[in-house]
């Protein structure tokens, strides 16, 4: 698998306090990445650092195979954009030469593109108007805008729903699939709200004080987070083999409990088991949500 941006180890201390303590994450090219952490968890310092505004203290981070140590990380930086924390735009500006002005700072020698740009952030008819009189949602699609200048295939978004409306929340959805699937742009998304983080990552990344916990696909997940009845019984090799004689679809989670993918007949099972000296101790039906899940993995409330 190609990736985007891989982390190795990467740590960054401010006096006594570590942001990062030797996070490794891994970025496939052409994923919806979500960057998952509770507030302070590290994720924008992560963002800070491949975007080349601070240094990490230890470890390092390739970019499209560029080590970050590498001179060449600078060229390789020029793939990317991004829009951190806050968008960082010209409120006296239209959304027009708040691109201009993007165009100018990368030495860009025409304005070539920039209609389509704004288009795709769906600005093309604001005109005159300054993006001060903008609301919260026009303003975070100027920063992508912006960040789009130069024309980027890896994209950064640090809480990018953040205050946003219900629509402005859908705008964004649709902007971030649209360049995802038809520009081919690789999306890293940091955020704490999980629910709209589902309808977009391909792939997840759960960061908590300054580590990855884990990396899992979106299709991992689904599979994690599926709807199952959770079985505890006296005995799982004899509960495997009656399943297995019942063509059901099951994992063995631990010596005494067992997911089971299927509706079952209670009865004919509990019969097949006591046939066999195995005793149902509990059944209960399971659906875990990503913001479970994700408690489960880290402790504590979502957005702490």
């Amino acid at each position: 698998m190609d990736y985007v941006l891989k982390t190795n180890a990467l740590c960054k201390k401010y006096k006594d306090y570590k942001a990062l303590n030797g996070l490794s994450m891994n970025v496939p090219k052409g994923a919806i990445y979500g960057f998952v952490g509770k507030n302070g968890a590290g994720k924008t310092t992560l963002i800070r650092l491949i975007c080349g505004l601070q240094e990490p203290t230890s470890g390092e981070y390739t970019l499209y195979g560029t080590k970050s140590t590498d001179k060449e990380i600078l060229k390789a930086r020029r793939r990317m954009g991004a829009v951190v924390e806050t968008p960082s735009i010209y409120l006296d500006m239209t959304a027009e030469d708040n691109l201009k002005q993007q165009y100018r700072v990368l030495g860009l020698p025409s304005y070539d593109g920039l209609a389509d740009i704004l288009k795709l952030v769906r600005l093309e008819n604001t005109g005159k108007k300054k993006a001060k009189n903008f609301s919260l949602g026009m303003r975070q699609r100027l920063g992508i805008a912006i960040a789009l200048v130069g024309d980027p295939d890896f994209l950064v978004l640090d809480e990018p729903v953040n205050g946003l409306d219900p629509q402005g929340i859908i705008e964004m959805r649709e902007l971030i699939l649209k360049l995802n699937r038809e520009q081919q742009i690789t999306v890293l998304i940091s955020s704490h709200i999980l629910d709209e983080l589902s309808r977009l990552a391909t792939h997840y990344g759960f960061i908590d004080k300054g580590q990855i916990v884990k990396e899992i696909s979106a299709k991992e997940l689904d599979t994690a987070c599926r709807k199952c009845i959770r079985l505890e019984v006296t005995n799982t090799q004899t509960l495997s083999r009656v399943l297995d004689g019942m063509n059901v679809e099951y994992i063995i989670v631990s010596d005494k409990a067992a997911d089971v993918y299927a509706r079952i007949n209670v009865s004919k099972l509990t019969l097949a088991l006591a046939k066999e000296n195995c005793e149902v101790i509990s059944m209960k039906e399971r659906d875990e949500s990503l913001e479970s899940y994700y408690v489960g993995l880290v402790g504590g409330k979502e957005n702490d």
